[in-house]
């Protein structure tokens, strides 16, 4: 196997950059913003679809209803948001300490972790003489040791898992803007015609959400939809249901 340059490695270097450049959309859409506020979106439609089927089922007011919606909207932003931001922070913990940790074993232990490596590569279907020598030439530069181990051994691309306050201001911000397409309707109507309405335009937004996670999955755009909507119609159904128990239960 050559010695490859300063000057062709940096070349190397270079065009893969580019032409990382020109498939970014493939992280863009599976793991990037996109898919976190499709799946914001969803939790509050969700959530509140459900909180005021319950409640219609319970009590004709819709006033109660809105009330009840909005606070549980907003409950629900303050909820994703908080556990968007936990959860970020904390992948990003593990991920900095399992790969402090690697970085000990390389200090520690260099030679079993080269072995380990080249077995790694031996899994990929090198020979055994081309893994043992890429091994030897990534572990002269422990810094690139220890990124290549986090990659191999851990699956860690990055040791951050990103960014958790854009996380919590992505599942915040959907959250609540799912949350609040069902009670559009009880700003202009009341009565059963508003419960009417929102349950309609709760379907179609599932419908639409469902749709839009094609983006973000293998799944066509009608059989996501229609899952979504089914998934819309049981949450309303059962929780309608359940306010009405709710009715028998405390007004026999």
């Amino acid at each position: 196997m050559s010695v490859q340059t300063s000057g062709t490695i940096d070349h190397v270097a270079e065009n893969l950059n580019r032409m990382l450049g020109r498939e970014r959309w493939h992280k863009t859409h599976t793991t990037g913003w996109i898919g976190d506020a499709i799946y914001g979106v969803n939790d509050g439609l969700g959530a509140i679809f459900g909180i005021i089927a319950g409640v219609a089922g319970f009590t004709a007011s819709s006033h109660t209803v809105l009330i009840s919606g909005v606070f549980g909207a907003l409950a629900s932003t303050l909820s994703m948001g908080a556990g968007a931001w936990l959860a970020t922070k904390s992948e990003t913990e593990l991920r900095q300490k399992e790969i402090e940790h690697e970085r000990r074993e390389i200090l520690e232990d260099p030679e079993h972790e080269l072995e380990e490596l080249a077995l790694l590569y031996q899994l990929k279907g090198f020979t055994e003489a081309e893994s043992l020598s890429m091994a030897e030439r990534i572990s002269k530069d422990t810094d690139q040791f220890v990124k290549t181990m986090a990659q191999e051994e851990l699956g860690f691309q990055d040791e951050s898992a990103g960014s958790p306050w854009k996380s919590a201001g992505i599942g915040s911000v959907s959250t609540l803007v799912g949350g609040f397409v069902p009670l559009i309707p009880f700003f202009f109507v009341s009565g059963i015609t508003a419960m009417i309405a929102a349950a309609v335009v709760s379907i179609v937004a599932h419908f639409a959400v469902g749709a839009a996670k094609s983006a973000v999955t293998a799944r066509s755009w009608w059989a996501s939809g229609l899952e979504m909507t089914l998934a819309g119609v049981i949450v309303g159904v059962v929780a309608y249901g359940l306010g009405l128990i709710g009715t028998l239960l405390l007004h026999p």
